[in-house]
C-alpha cells in the first residue's frame, strides 16, 4: 500500500490517523511538528502527506508550501486534516499546494475514501 507521513502536534490524533491507515495495511510515519516533517521529507519521499493546520512553530500551511518547494514533492497528494472550517483558511490550504481538507474529528472510512481518491 502507500507510504503516508502524518503531522500533528496532538500525540494522540497521530495515533489514532496511524492506527486507521495501518489497518488499512498502508505504512506510517509520524512527526510531531511541521519542521520535523521537513526535515524527514528532505531524505525520505512519501506517497502522500496529511498534516494538521494548526502546530507550534510551523504550520500546517508553511509546511505545504515548504514541501512543494522539494522536487519530490512537487506532486505528492497533501491533505489537512483540522478543526478549522474557515472557507479562506481552505482556500489558503489549496493555493498553498493542499490536494484536500478533511474536518477533524474525522471518520476513518471517509478518511480512507478520500486516501484512495488522491492516490489514484
Amino acid at each position: 500500500m502507500a507510504k503516508i507521513m502524518t503531522v500533528d502536534d496532538s500525540v494522540s490524533l497521530r495515533k489514532l490517523v496511524a492506527s486507521a491507515l495501518q489497518a488499512a495495511g498502508h505504512n506510517v510515519s509520524e512527526a510531531d511538528s511541521g519542521q520535523t516533517a521537513l526535515s524527514v521529507a528532505q531524505t525520505t519521499s512519501f506517497d502522500l502527506v496529511i498534516s494538521d493546520l494548526n502546530m507550534p512553530g510551523m504550520d500546517g500551511l508553511t509546511l505545504v508550501g515548504q514541501l512543494r518547494k522539494l522536487p519530490a514533492y512537487r506532486s505528492t497528494p497533501i491533505l489537512i486534516l483540522t478543526t478549522e472550517m474557515d472557507p479562506l483558511k481552505k482556500q489558503a490550504a489549496k493555493a498553498a499546494g493542499a490536494t484536500g481538507w478533511l474536518v477533524k474529528p474525522f471518520d476513518p472510512a471517509q478518511l480512507l475514501a478520500t486516501i484512495r481518491k488522491v492516490l489514484d
